[in-house]
């Protein structure tokens, strides 16, 4: 974490990451503040690129938010350069080429990305160039909150109590952006953001699902969200409602920033009493954000084990066919169906049914929560690890949770309870439509008048449960005792 050199007669690179945003940007401001130009550049990593599939609603979000900028940035005289390769390579011979005396990024947390980091900074250190890396991802980071005898949280709570003592104007503040002239002439044809297919990938459905990438696509959602904050905390557990942000992804790419976020969170609750609520449960969830990434960084570890070691002792059952089903929407468990069907429509799922279906997967399925992890990572256009892996071990007891191993989610009762209606179910699940409300949580309770009524036949319209959850509740018990040993 290297000090900001001042080296007003220099130019220099700005990297961008997570960070596809002209507003409110560390790195930039830190970048402009002490060089005479600045270039930006952004690189497409082919060791991310090729294991994904052709058509990845990430790579289509990220190629058009950089389309924006380089808009944006062609309108004041300049132009991002878009490069595809190793980064640990491209950098310092971009670097070089430019003859700039510091390269500029937003910090990053995830153990391969330090890694990388570190092998840039190597690199820029034996061309004498300066690497600088940014806090932008994060209000508090690292260190910042720590307990009184100066160890990392573990518990969530305390940790929401030390990050919110510590929250002031200075945290929040934006970092204002004023090019004036300061981007570095580009010759036009070196920069530029390839086509797609040039990259190796293809137009995806974004437009179709609604989702604008970019700054502004952001700013249109967070206007939209202002208007909606004070009902958060009332709205937010129902996924028929129009509750969320939907912010995630853009946060997750930084056509956001954080503070924006927060500062909208902070200012709602001090001067509108009437919204106050949502905006503090709102601001809990984007604390929760800081305290997974927290997590991640002290505990690297999680990436592949679970947080509390003696959870790696359960024996899981990772019954093919039944993971197989949970990932298709077939468990014959109609919200935790209507979740999974949402994932696989839209590359989202509602935060709360993201438990609902971990906690099946985990606890009824008696299946690896790394499985579930890893099919979360393929699938969400808004996968970060940090808060992946935290959620998925949180479902399954192996993390940062002060709840007892032995919570477990009834998924009929959840369905009961945050889709009284079922409209988020016959959203997804068209063969229940015909359903009432009271029977459409539970079809194989249903009386058989009103199966036929609607038309239904369990095994071949819908699927019967492929467990009974009062009996997976025993065998997680019995699961879950090696724990309890310990």
């Amino acid at each position: 974490m290297t000090s900001t050199p001042n080296n007003p007669a220099t130019d220099a690179l700005v990297w961008l990451r997570r960070d596809l945003r002209l507003s409110d940007h560390a790195a930039l401001a830190a970048a402009l503040a002490a060089h005479r130009r600045v270039h930006l550049v952004f690189v497409f990593d082919r060791a991310i690129l090729d294991p994904l599939p052709r058509r990845d609603r990430r790579v289509d979000f990220i190629h058009q938010s950089l389309t924006q900028l380089d808009h944006e940035l062609r309108a004041q005289g300049g132009a991002l350069r878009v490069l595809v390769g190793d980064p640990v390579t491209l950098i310092p011979a971009l670097a070089k080429t430019l003859g700039v005396s510091s390269v500029y990024a937003g910090r990053d947390y995830e153990p391969a990305a330090v890694a990388r980091d570190q092998a840039v900074g190597a690199a820029l250190a034996g061309l004498g160039c300066a690497w600088v890396t940014c806090k932008d991802q994060v209000i508090f980071e690292t260190d910042e909150v720590l307990t009184q005898d100066g160890r990392s949280f573990s518990v969530f709570t305390p940790y929401k109590r030390a990050w919110l003592k510590r929250l002031n104007a200075s945290a929040l503040a934006e970092h204002p952006i004023r090019l004036d002239g300061r981007l570095a002439p580009v010759a036009r044809e070196s920069a530029g953001v390839p086509d797609l297919h040039a990259i190796g990938f293809e137009p995806t459905d974004l437009e179709a699902l609604g989702i604008r990438a970019g700054e502004a696509g952001a700013r249109t959602l967070l206007e939209d969200f202002s208007h909606r904050i004070g009902r958060y905390q009332a709205a937010r557990d129902y996924p028929a409602l129009k509750g969320p942000s939907y912010l995630s992804v853009h946060l997750r790419f930084g056509t956001v920033s954080i503070r924006s976020l927060a500062r909208l969170a902070w200012q709602t609750h001090q001067a509108d009493a009437a919204a106050s609520e949502g905006a503090q449960t709102w601001l809990s969830e984007l604390i929760w954000r800081d305290f997974y990434f927290q997590i991640l960084w002290h505990h690297s570890r999680v990436v592949n084990a679970s947080f509390r070691p003696e959870y790696d002792a359960i024996s899981w059952d990772n019954h093919a066919d039944h993971f197989k089903a949970w990932c298709e929407g077939r468990t014959g468990y109609p919200l935790v169906d209507a979740a999974m069907l949402q994932l696989e429509h839209s590359g989202y799922m509602h935060n709360r049914l993201r438990m609902v279906t971990a906690s099946f997967l985990t606890k009824d399925l008696g299946i690896d929560w790394r499985l579930g992890e890893a099919w979360f990572a393929q699938k969400l256009i808004d996968f970060d690890l940090a808060a992946n892996n935290g959620g998925w071990q949180w479902a399954s007891s192996s993390g940062c949770d002060a709840q007892p191993w032995f919570r477990i989610f009834n998924p009929v009762t959840q369905s009961e309870r945050f889709d009284p209606e079922g409209k988020f179910i016959r959203r997804y699940i068209k063969s229940l439509t015909g359903l009432s409300d009271a029977s459409i949580h539970a079809p194989w309770r249903c009386p058989p008048i009103e199966l036929k009524s609607a038309g239904i036949e369990l095994g071949r319209d819908y699927p019967l449960p492929i467990v009974d959850h009062d009996e997976a509740r025993k065998r997680t018990l019995a699961r879950y005792a090696v724990v309890r040993k310990s």
